[in-house]
């Protein structure tokens, strides 16, 4: 299936109607899983981005000690995040937004954690999706997905399948393919890893790459870059009279 046929529109009108029920529909099966990817979170330090942070079940698990900023495209998911904040006090939340993952209004390399929790099956354009999510982590930071993807193997498969052709219904992709995620420049895997229930769910983290030194920059052409002293002629007559 073409994941991006599956329009934006789509994706907020699917998410209304899931709101009321989410958090205990899918929402308890999922949260093993989601406290796995926070317990990895919370061993860092800094500002975190959840993508697609949805109804903030998320947010009381998230250490004290990190400044939170969660988004999400449904205004429904949203308001009822909100009221979480609000009722329960998590005063480690700075702010949440409702904002699309693929035109993210946040600076270049301003998050130490980009976390995205179940939106990768339900996002129209993947590739972009992941674009910005490596370009508002910071370098040497890290990009963590926990999403479902398609095993297509026994009863598991048998599933999936038959769940593919209602996307639009359910709001997301069973037959999602991992590939999507990965090879992606600048990105790394570090870990992946499967999880409860019945391994539906996969964890990945991505190590953000460090920009080079200046010394060890490669060019086009394959060769390293040139030390400051060939490319001054003056340094350079200098070096040979002194070898």
């Amino acid at each position: 299936m073409d994941i991006t046929k599956y329009d934006e529109s789509a994706v907020r009108k699917v998410y209304a109607r899931w709101a009321p029920i989410y958090d205990w529909s899918f929402g308890w099966i999922s949260d093993l899983a989601r406290k796995t990817a926070v317990k990895e979170i919370n061993a860092g330090q800094g500002r975190v981005l959840e993508v697609g942070v949805g109804t903030g079940l998320s947010l009381p698990y998230y250490a004290d000690h990190l400044d939170i900023t969660g988004i999400d495209m449904s205004v429904d998911m949203l308001q009822k995040a909100r009221e979480r904040v609000n009722e329960q006090s998590l005063d480690n939340v700075a702010g949440i937004h409702e904002m699309d993952a693929a035109q993210l209004t946040f600076p270049d390399a301003y998050f130490d954690t980009v976390v995205a929790m179940y939106v990768m099956t339900v996002v129209p354009d993947v590739n972009r999706v992941m674009s910005e999510l490596r370009r508002v982590c910071k370098p040497g930071g890290r990009i963590i997905l926990l999403n479902h993807f398609f095993d297509g193997r026994g009863i598991k498969g048998v599933v999936e399948r038959a769940l593919a052709g209602y996307a639009t219904t359910i709001g997301w992709h069973s037959d999602f393919q991992k590939e999507a995620v990965l090879n992606h420049d600048g990105l790394e895997l570090r870990y992946e890893t499967k999880l409860w229930p019945m391994n539906i769910f996969t964890l990945m983290v991505f190590d953000r790459e460090r920009a080079k030194p200046a010394l060890e920059a490669v060019s086009a052409q394959g060769e390293t870059a040139p030390m400051p002293w060939q490319k001054n002629p003056q340094q350079k007559r200098l070096r040979e009279q002194l070898s």
